[in-house]
């Protein structure tokens, strides 16, 4: 018995008569179940034998045998009986574990993987469900901060590469921030909170794909399901969102709304009417903004008011920004599945390794074999993949990776899976390319790890975020000054006015990640880099050490030298969790790496 014919079977109807034997048939099924129920609740489903059953329900084996052919059985019996208590349970479990998969463990056991590819709905529906609820909380939240004012927004429409080809589409983060709508986004999409009441309603507008029984089938190859395949319908989103949908051409009146509210009124001595206010996330969708913008010069009734003031727009975006600081529990499963993908990126580029040393341009090959990963368990990867080698691990963001990866360099790896989700890893590795660092790259690599794990250790709740960046700039200055790379102390390099160790560290340590990989950067600075760091938040700690290969003032052996180890860290209530430790960071973990591929 499979969940898909529960609806069916909860829905048949009991016969109204039964005979003797069948109404002792039944009897002895309820017992068993009552027993079974009991027991599994107890001890769990391997805890629980045929044996223990039968004894709970004071009978024989045999008689538990002749209702059900196994405890298998009996426990689907269970599920489907009892579907929406045990629904409520594992969603419940679910927002208080890593993943839904966990929570499903944690309440069946091994149970729940034995039952995995016969009960694939419930889990997808309970994954569904947690998604929905949490961008139903995140509106709210968006809600209160906006009452009375109408918020337009947008998904973004498609972007051109050339011609007429586009890029492949992701739409705007906010956007799915605040629908849960990821990789499936319909291009040109639009959500409006339309203020009622003490809150919002939400619609969410986008334009249905023309079917077999629309003449744009074949005609259209923007809209046209012979061309793009099939597409959502408006009670398909409205179901797995949680939102009231409607036709992208509903829009129109939206916007007539608009009009009205911001048109003059005579009656009124020419002043603009005190309707409700607008407001759009401008870089979204630039044919919405301007048509947004052009209402609002329409209205403009003084000379003040013939150019758009964009602030209030741009406290709108700040705001979005700021919302996701705080990641919710859904946010952190994906975080995690998102750097566990990476984590197989980096094993399948060392396991290429011969092939990547072997081609003139390995760096691609490098990139080819992450993104291919990348591909294959989320939607692609979260930003160009850095595949850095030699003294290319010296230019910051060298994504053109056309170079050779030469046994006896390193190679920095800088590179994230982005799921379905659009939420995103963002690891960086620097690996030996022979396999073992020679002992001036292992000098500077464990120099660079022991300020990522000084950064690590200050974490928790309560500092202020720019404290992470101090801590790693600290042991930067002694390693450097240590080296007899700095003109004066590391002391006084590290005064305020000073700053001799930045030339070889130029970039900040840390920065918030999440659906985009720099995740918050439109949050205010006494939010983000002044910020007190709050449980919830996930960032990267990512110092590195980069020696040009033109850099006279350090001794040669350094020269072209470049090191970067970036981990995910998430903010837990009493201290921090390094979500990508999993992935080898110190040197001989990394040598061991190396070798075990």
């Amino acid at each position: 018995m499979s969940f898909v014919s529960v609806n069916i079977e909860q829905g048949a109807e009991t016969p109204v008569k039964l005979t003797r034997r069948a109404l002792a048939k039944q009897r002895t099924r309820e017992r068993v179940l009552a027993a079974a129920r009991r027991l599994f609740s107890e001890r769990g489903y391997e805890g629980a034998t045929i044996r223990d059953i039968a004894q709970a329900a004071g009978m024989s084996t045999g008689a538990v045998f002749a209702s059900f052919a196994d405890k298998s059985e009996l426990f689907e019996e269970i599920l489907t009986a009892d579907y929406e208590v045990i629904y409520a349970q594992m969603t419940q479990a679910a927002r208080a574990a890593k993943t839904v998969d966990e929570a499903l463990l944690g309440l069946f056991g091994v149970a729940y993987s034995f039952h995995l590819e016969q009960l694939p709905l419930l889990r997808a529906s309970i994954a569904e469900s947690w998604t929905r609820s949490e961008a139903a909380e995140r509106r709210a939240r968006l809600s209160a901060l906006y009452p009375g004012v109408r918020l337009v927004l947008p998904a973004g429409p498609a972007k051109q590469r050339s011609n007429d080809t586009d890029y492949p589409y992701r739409a705007h983060s906010a956007f799915a921030h605040l629908t849960g709508w990821g990789a499936d986004t319909v291009a040109g999409s639009v959500l409006v909170l339309e203020p009622v009441g003490d809150g919002h309603a939400a619609t969410l507008y986008f334009r249905e794909g023309a079917g077999r029984d629309s003449d744009e089938f074949y005609a259209n190859p923007e809209i046209g399901e012979f061309w793009t395949g099939p597409r959502p319908s408006l009670t398909e989103v409205a179901s797995a969102l949680g939102l009231a949908t409607a036709g992208l051409d509903a829009l129109d009146a939206v916007f007539a709304l608009i009009g009205a509210d911001l048109a003059v009124d005579p009656a009124d001595g020419g002043a603009a009417s005190t309707g409700v206010e607008t407001l759009i996330v401008r870089e979204a969708d630039r044919a919405l903004t301007d048509r947004l913008d052009g209402l609002r010069l329409l209205a403009a009734t003084t000379e003040a008011d013939i150019e758009v003031d964009p602030a209030r727009d741009d406290e709108l975006a700040r705001d979005l920004s700021e919302l996701r600081l705080v990641k919710d529990a859904w946010e952190i499963a994906e975080l995690r599945r998102a750097v566990a993908a990476t984590q197989q990126g980096f094993d399948d580029v060392i396991g290429d390794l011969p092939a990547i040393v072997a081609h003139p341009r390995g760096e691609r090959l490098v990139e080819g074999t992450f993104n291919r990963r990348a591909r294959a368990e989320g939607n692609t990867v979260g930003y160009d993949t850095i595949a850095a080698s030699g003294p290319h691990a010296c230019i910051l963001h060298w994504t053109r990776n056309d170079g050779p990866v030469v046994p006896g360099d390193l190679i920095l790896i800088d590179a994230g899976v982005e799921l379905e989700s659009y939420y995103t890893a963002d690891i960086t590795r620097t690996l030996p390319v022979s396999g073992t660092f020679t002992d001036v790259q292992r000098r500077v690599y464990e120099a660079v790890r022991e300020a990522a794990d000084a950064a690590f250790a200050i974490v928790k709740p309560g500092i202020r975020f720019r404290e992470i960046h101090a801590a790693a700039m600290q042991v930067i200055a002694q390693k450097t000054a240590e080296w007899g790379l700095l003109p004066v102390s590391a002391e006084e390099s590290l005064a305020p006015d000073a700053g001799y160790h930045r030339r070889y560290m130029v970039h900040g340590t840390s920065h918030h990640l999440g659906l985009d990989v720099h995740d918050c950067g439109q949050a205010r600075r006494e939010f983000y880099m002044d910020g007190i760091v709050e449980a919830g938040m996930v960032f990267t700690i990512e110092p590195g050490l980069y020696f040009q290969p033109d850099d006279l003032t350090v001794p040669e052996e350094y020269r072209g030298i470049g090191v970067r180890i970036e981990d995910n860290i998430l903010v837990t209530a009493d201290g921090a969790e390094n979500l990508s430790a999993g992935i080898p960071r110190t040197a001989d973990a990394v040598e061991e790496w190396m070798r075990s591929r």
